[in-house]
């Protein structure tokens, strides 16, 4: 794979580009300054427009798809949450080069949520106990699946091949006994057996922005729409310490079934992340290897 790139299939994206795109379609932006922003995205490079915009190129041809539901939605539920989300502002075509849509949006300041550095954590566990149930509520008319809208048990096969390539590496160090273990808990939860809610699907730490140590603002919509409400229950293990995470199951009213069901889908990502990304992203490995341990020392005796 060539250097600083996290998939095979992506495409060159630099400085430059985005200028050239910029000036191309949108010239009323041409003269603003145009950097990159230094993320552990894997979905999208991200480059700073000016003070107020951000420029959002697709990595993937899958990330591409995004872009026309992220522009279609985003605007529709943004009313009814508690915190901020992006706001398309324009869609890019395919030019100079680059294959595909791309987008810009406004720019929101704030910083990542990092588990044990993070000052009131039960304010946070609250903001996004109550961004997560508005998101649950919103109108499912129409709404598209999510990326993530499958069961655990059909994420199974992926799983578990996950846990037999990392227990394979020496550099990994994984307990594939006591994951599997984990693992097999989650399958045999009760099922969700009601209606597919909006989700958003990866409520991850690079995914949320914190001002005063509150949720301020919910970002990369990628993965949202319909799906099982356990999915959005992950940042329990990935953005909160542990002593803040019976305020965020309370405030859900998450069941032993969802909470179990929970810890499975952050596995499951985690396991899959530390797979695919141990060698090109170093902080999301980092992140998946944190989320592991964290799910492993909570696990039921």
């Amino acid at each position: 794979m060539p250097a600083g790139k996290m998939h095979a299939d992506e495409p060159d994206i630099d400085t430059d580009l985005v200028r050239r795109l910029i000036a191309g379609q949108f010239p009323q932006w041409a003269g603003l300054s145009v950097v990159r922003v230094d993320s552990a995205g894997t979905s999208n490079a991200m480059y700073r427009l000016g003070e107020e915009l951000v420029v959002r190129l697709p990595r993937t041809p899958g990330a591409a798809d995004d872009v026309g539901m992220e522009h279609r939605w985003l605007p529709r539920l943004a009313p009814d949450l508690p915190a901020a989300i992006p706001a398309p502002l324009g869609v890019g075509r395919p030019a100079e080069g680059y294959p595909w849509s791309w987008s810009v949006f406004g720019w929101f300041p704030g910083e990542n949520p990092v588990p044990g550095r993070i000052a009131e954590p039960e304010l946070l566990a609250k903001d996004l106990a109550e961004f997560v149930s508005a998101l649950h509520r919103a109108d499912r008319s129409d709404a598209p699946s999510s990326y993530r809208s499958e069961t655990l048990r059909s994420r199974d096969a992926e799983t578990r091949a996950a846990i037999a390539e990392l227990g394979a590496s020496a550099a990994a160090g994984l307990d594939t006994a006591a994951v599997t273990a984990l693992w097999e808990e989650a399958l045999r939860a009760d099922p969700w057996s009601g209606p597919p809610v909006w989700i958003h699907a990866d409520l991850q730490p690079g995914n949320l922005l914190l001002a005063d140590g509150r949720l301020a603002a919910v970002i990369d919509f990628g993965c949202a729409g319909l799906g099982e409400p356990a999915v959005d229950l992950i940042p329990a293990w990935y953005a909160l310490p542990a002593s803040a995470r019976p305020a965020f199951r309370t405030a859900l009213a998450a069941d032993d079934a969802m909470w179990t069901r929970a810890r499975g889908w952050a596995l499951s990502i985690a396991l899959m992340e530390l797979n695919y990304y141990q060698e090109t992203n170093p902080v999301m490995a980092a992140i998946a290897r944190h989320v592991i341990g964290e799910l492993l020392a909570a696990a039921p005796a």
